[in-house]
């Protein structure tokens, strides 16, 4: 038995537009799934799609944003159609607002209300709550299903600066295990990825000054991450995988697996 099989899965991955959502789609795939990437950038989400056929595996793009009920309930019936009911959804759609982050210019007490609440619709609603409450009724329906969230090392500990995020990331561990233990005796798994530090567009500009060279954040992630380096999309792919497979994670529901190079193990 191989116990990364997927070709009899439908997999959305929401977020597949991005730089984490687009190797996990990837990832999927590969691993034989028929894969939605769902996004609001159609020519990100042409261009995922186009390269995973490319590479003759199956996927298509849809359209929708996380953010709007009706987007995803057309694109939740588009996917149906076209590909099949879901069975895998991955919840990769996330990010930080710069204007609800702590800075010596913008205090914690100064933080713009909206966004905040902008950072949690991003992050908690757009990016788990409203697609779980989409696709997740019909997967319960059809007794099985695997449903992974992407958390944040931030959600764990609290890093400094990016405060509403490492909050909205932690709202996303516990419905994760909300949702867990809802939805066991209805055949549906619920688990959380961890990454740790991978550069993609919404951490850049933290990380890199304009000339290319490391910031002094940069110099602190490394300096506490045991094996030094960035993350690779590329790394992330194993666990979603392992996590999608029922023949391989079957009894795992609740859970949170960390690929995060050592960080949340380092302490002084």
């Amino acid at each position: 038995m191989n116990l990364f099989e997927l070709s009899s899965e439908v997999a959305v991955v929401i977020g597949g537009t991005g730089v984490l959502g687009g190797a996990l789609a990837e990832g999927l795939a590969a691993a034989g799934a028929s894969v939605a990437v769902v996004g609001r950038n159609a020519e990100r989400g042409q261009a995922r799609a186009e390269g995973i056929r490319k590479a003759g595996r199956k996927a298509e793009f849809f359209a929708a944003d996380a953010n709007l009920r009706d987007d995803l309930q057309r694109a939740h019936a588009a996917i149906r159609d076209r590909l099949g009911p879901p069975t895998v959804l991955v919840n990769a759609a996330g990010g930080n607002d710069p204007k609800a982050t702590v800075t010596d210019a913008n205090r914690f007490e100064a933080l713009s209300l909206e966004a905040w609440r902008g950072t949690f619709d991003l992050n908690l609603v757009g990016g788990v709550l409203l697609p779980c409450q989409e696709f997740g009724p019909a997967m319960c329906a059809a007794g099985r299903g695997s449903i992974i969230n992407i958390a944040s090392v931030s959600a764990h500990i609290p890093l400094s600066r990016v405060v509403s995020y490492s909050a909205a990331k932690a709202a996303v561990l516990s419905l994760t295990q909300f949702l867990a233990r809802e939805w066991a005796p209805r055949g549906v798994r619920v688990n959380s990825l961890t990454p740790g530090f991978f550069p993609a567009e919404q951490n850049r500009k933290l990380l890199f000054n304009e000339d290319g060279s490391p910031t002094a954040r940069t110099q602190a992630i490394l300096g506490h991450t045991p094996m030094g380096r960035f993350g690779k999309p590329e790394e992330l792919v194993g666990a979603a995988v392992f996590l999608a497979c029922a023949q391989a994670s079957g009894f795992v529901t609740g859970t949170d697996i960390r690929v995060d190079g050592g960080f949340l193990a380092q302490t002084i």
